[in-house]
């Protein structure tokens, strides 16, 4: 069996402090026994106005966040997802969210660019997100195979659209990542629920690291970081604040769920492609 972790965070303007507070939960996560370290969406910068990520964007495989993530995933020998870092996109005044996997030599082995953007109103409107304006939505699936099974990678909003995952696992997904920064409203409303029931209906495990706390920005996000299993048992959680979730990946309860309990092979309808 192989221990994952999932660092929660409440990232600000200045991604030094935030690459500093990083590295000290991936080194407390390791030290936990962690083969596996998960961070959260924008873990390098919430900035004080939305464009501030197009500021420090980085071309694709080049850039000081890549650079930290490559470090730390071979300095402390552990497979790390890096959240979201925003990279070049191709309009030049918005970035791609990409969520980036690197092996335990600091390899980049998968990249996944958020598809679903997150362009809502909440609470009568006081609260107003529109991720769009800077962000250039992905188009591609990514499934890897890694030493804990075949890893999914998903983001934030993605949890929303299930067939999202139902394409995942028709390439084998057994776990699957998702790192987030669900608003305080609707992350009350809905976390818990979206993230054990994209579990519980894929009977796979589910890793969802999120941003939980206050921002200099005056943003809220919900926090509560999970690691659920197939069954859709949550394993271990934590609430608010900056720290880490783990568990361990236990691969022989996920086949047999799988066996025991066999709706995926009881399905009988397919989701179109993404385009």
């Amino acid at each position: 069996m192989a221990r994952v972790a999932a660092i929660q965070m409440a990232s600000g303007p200045n991604v030094s402090a935030n690459l500093l507070e990083a590295a000290r939960l991936v080194g407390m996560a390791v030290d936990g026994g962690a083969n596996l370290v998960v961070l959260p969406e924008n873990f390098a910068i919430m900035g004080m106005s939305e464009t501030d990520k197009i500021d420090i964007r980085e071309p694709d495989g080049n850039g000081p966040i890549q650079e930290f993530l490559a470090q730390q995933a071979a300095k402390h020998g552990v497979w790390l997802v890096g959240g979201t870092i925003p990279l070049v996109a191709d309009q030049k005044d918005k970035v791609r969210a990409a969520c980036l996997l690197f092996d335990e030599a600091g390899n980049r082995i998968a990249r996944y660019d958020k598809i679903h953007l997150f362009d809502v109103s909440l609470d009568e409107g006081e609260e107003k997100y529109d991720e769009s304006q800077t962000i250039e939505h992905g188009k591609n699936v990514v499934v890897i195979d890694t030493p804990f099974g075949k890893l999914g990678l998903a983001v934030c909003y993605d949890l929303r659209f299930p067939e999202q995952f139902r394409h995942m696992l028709e390439r084998g997904m057994e776990l699957v990542v998702v790192p987030s920064a669900f608003t305080a409203i609707t992350g009350r409303a809905h976390w818990e629920v979206l993230v054990r029931a994209r579990a519980i209906e894929n009977l796979c495990y589910v890793i969802a690291a999120a941003q939980g706390g206050y921002h200099v920005n005056g943003r809220e996000t919900h926090g509560d970081s999970m690691i659920v299993d197939p069954w859709g048992v949550v394993l271990d959680r934590l609430p608010r604040g900056s720290g880490i979730v783990s568990a361990e990946i236990d691969e022989e309860r996920l086949v047999n769920t799988r066996r025991n309990f066999p709706a995926i092979a009881h399905r009988k309808l397919s989701c179109g492609e993404v385009g």
